[in-house]
């Protein structure tokens, strides 16, 4: 069919001049070409049904019409007028599929290259294919008026008029089309080269990368002082050629600096290390974890570690080959633990492999890649969790965004990132802390992720209105990674990420089945939730909020919402304790400016008596907190998290007012 309509205007100028063919005879042999096309397309096996399967069956349907309307009318016209019928078809075609994405290149692109859905690029490629798709469609109406002119003028003579039409229609039009072709794939060669390939921890080469690729800054980025992919090379060789040097195999690592994170990091599992990734450097905690045999690095000056700066500064500069050598990481074979203090303060480690991280990051760049696309990144969490190591050092490494080496630590940071977009990845707590601090920040087209703990609605709004964004946020735990999202602008209900499995177990919890959790059974959250008709749901509290006192069950978070109520509470945690007679709770408050001039210079049990009271109002007096802590600041991690130890630690002294 295709070789027929390319020499269409040939056969009709052979047809209708050279051999001077009656045009019904003519218009008879065009229906049977149609007609026999038909038959054939008709009776393929391919049931398939796509543009490329309907497109020579519409082509057939028009030739047999045309051949039709030439018979009825003995006009030779309309067999002239099938070019310009075929350009409008198309057009009509390609158009369509500009107004119902998406476009008809950018599926032709898909099809050819199965990776394009789900890259960092998606976003990127699918404007390219618009534009080209936009383009085809102006030749559409450019060539077609061409076809219908030739078709329509009289040149002089019949001849004349035939010769005319058959050479732009048979050959001018499609010299037009293949330039076309040509001058997009030279230009397609020259965007996809200026696109960066991602290449993640387990799968990077020496040469993925040009020398001179900038990986990570200090400050904001136009300060100039960079490390580079050479660096990062040469860096790694060091500190490989440190790791070979000893027989440990077990190593704790904590590193506030995230250069030095990714570099240690990534030299552990090249030497084919067990990585215990430790946030918590207390001593009580890290004796709990370090056994004989084990070795602490750490960029922090600490008694029980090894400076990670100095092992660099002492390794000897390595050769070209030695920096150019980059051992393969094999994913599954990769042995991490992460450590959480979980509800009891003690270290608790989650076994993970690169693979659950790398497959999870692939999903996150698949999902939300593009938002990344020409920022700086900048990070108020801590690399040694699973959010803050999937988005703050598996992510840029991935699709070399540079990062930000240290952490932002203070509000007024922001202030100075007026040199270039940023993407920022925050905890609730942080934001928090920034939007009671300032009241608009001069950033520009930053985008948010929240994770590690509820943000509020208010904050999420409050949010918006100093950084001029609306935080996307991330729901998910070091054991699950990543589960849900949402954006609270739109709603207060979470979406599940697409490789999720969610339901509703007998207890009211979410339980869930992903890539992520090796138990095919999936893991029971201890977080209560609303499943909704669409699949998703809403989140009401953990169950372990849920104490029994006195047989009445109270919800130790519901209590913490009525003392926020008060207007005078900046920060509240409310806890379960216990002694020989009874269990029954206690308070941490945090009072904000209000609260603070309120009280001032009054007693501690005048602040007793004012919280018992209004909580009085909503509850039976049996499960009101029977001791209260007033406190500047309730302990927290960098991640925002309140561990109960540390609160339970406020109530050792059995004094109260």
């Amino acid at each position: 069919m295709g070789v027929l309509l390319a020499v269409y205007p040939v056969i009709i100028f052979l047809a209708l001049v050279v051999f001077k063919l009656p045009v019904k005879i003519v218009s008879l042999i065009i229906m049977g070409f149609g007609f026999a096309s038909l038959i054939s397309l008709t009776s393929s096996k391919n049931k398939k049904i796509s543009f490329e399967s309907l497109r020579p069956f519409l082509s057939a349907l028009l030739l047999l019409g045309a051949g039709i309307a030439c018979f009825f009318t003995n006009q030779a016209l309309f067999l002239k007028l099938y070019a310009v019928v075929i350009s409008l078809s198309m057009l009509m075609f390609f158009g369509s599929t500009l107004i119902f994405p998406p476009n008809i290149i950018f599926r032709f692109a898909t099809l050819s290259d199965k990776s394009i859905k789900g890259s960092i690029h998606q976003n990127a490629i699918e404007r390219y294919c618009r534009n080209v798709c936009i383009i085809w469609c102006i030749f559409f109406i450019l060539n077609g008026s061409a076809c219908a002119f030739v078709a329509l003028f009289n040149f002089g003579s019949e001849e004349l008029n035939y010769k005319i039409w058959s050479l732009y229609t048979g050959g001018i039009s499609y010299v037009l089309m293949g330039l076309l072709f040509a001058v997009e794939y030279i230009v397609r060669r020259i965007v996809n080269s200026k696109m960066k390939k991602p290449y993640s921890i387990s799968n990077f080469t020496h040469d993925c990368r040009t020398d001179d690729t900038i990986l990570c800054y200090e400050g904001k980025y136009s300060d100039g002082i960079y490390k580079t992919w050479k660096d990062f090379l040469v860096d790694t060789a060091k500190f490989r050629a440190y790791l070979n040097s000893r027989p440990e195999t077990e190593y704790i690592l904590h590193c506030e600096d995230y250069w030095l994170f990714l570099v240690t990091f990534v030299s552990l599992l090249q030497c084919k290390k067990r990585v215990h990734l430790v946030q918590n450097t207390a001593d009580y905690f890290i004796d709990e974890i370090k056994k004989e045999g084990f070795v602490f690095l750490s960029d922090q000056k600490l008694d029980s570690a090894l400076y990670i700066e100095k092992i660099l500064e002492e390794q000897k500069t390595p050769s070209e080959s030695e920096i150019r050598c980059s051992p393969k990481i094999v994913a599954e074979e990769t042995d991490i633990r992460m450590y959480t203090s979980g509800s009891t303060g003690k270290p608790k480690a989650v076994q993970q492999r690169l693979k659950e991280f790398e497959e999870d990051n692939g999903f996150i760049i698949s999902k939300f890649g593009y938002k990344f696309e020409d920022k700086y990144l900048v990070t108020t969490v801590s690399q040694h969790h699973i959010y803050g190591f999937l988005f703050g050092i598996s992510l840029p490494f991935t699709i070399a965004l540079p990062f930000r080496r240290k952490r932002i630590e203070f509000p007024d940071e922001f202030d100075s990132l007026i040199d270039g977009e940023y993407a920022i990845i925050a905890t609730p707590a942080f934001l928090k802390r920034t939007n009671e601090s300032k009241t608009k920040l001069p950033l520009k087209n930053c985008e948010i992720f929240s994770s590690g703990g509820m943000l509020l609605p208010e904050v999420a709004k409050k949010s918006n209105d100093v950084f001029g964004s609306w935080p996307i946020e991330v729901y998910g735990s070091t054991e699950t990674s990543g589960i849900a999202w949402r954006v609270s602008r739109d709603g207060l209900e979470w979406t599940p990420f697409e490789n999720a499995k969610v339901w509703k177990d007998e207890e009211g919890c979410l339980r869930i089945i992903s890539p992520y959790i090796k138990d095919p059974n999936g893991f029971a959250t201890a977080d209560m939730v609303d499943m909704l008709d669409d699949g998703r749901f809403l989140l009401k509290g953990r169950k372990d909020s849920i104490v029994k006192i006195e047989e009445k069950r109270i919800s130790m978070t519901e209590v913490e919402n009525r003392i926020l109520e008060t207007g005078l509470v900046h920060d509240v945690k409310v806890i379960a304790l216990e002694d020989e007679h009874r269990q029954y709770l206690a308070a941490v408050i945090e009072l904000n400016d209000e609260g603070k001039a309120k009280f001032k210079d009054e007693r501690k049990i005048v602040l007793n008596k004012f919280f018992h009271d209004y909580l009085l109002k909503h509850f039976e007096n049996v499960v009101i907190p029977k001791r209260w802590r007033f406190v500047e600041k309730i302990p927290t991690d960098v991640q925002g998290k309140k561990h109960l130890t540390e609160i339970q630690a406020l109530f050792k002294d059995s004094k109260d007012e």
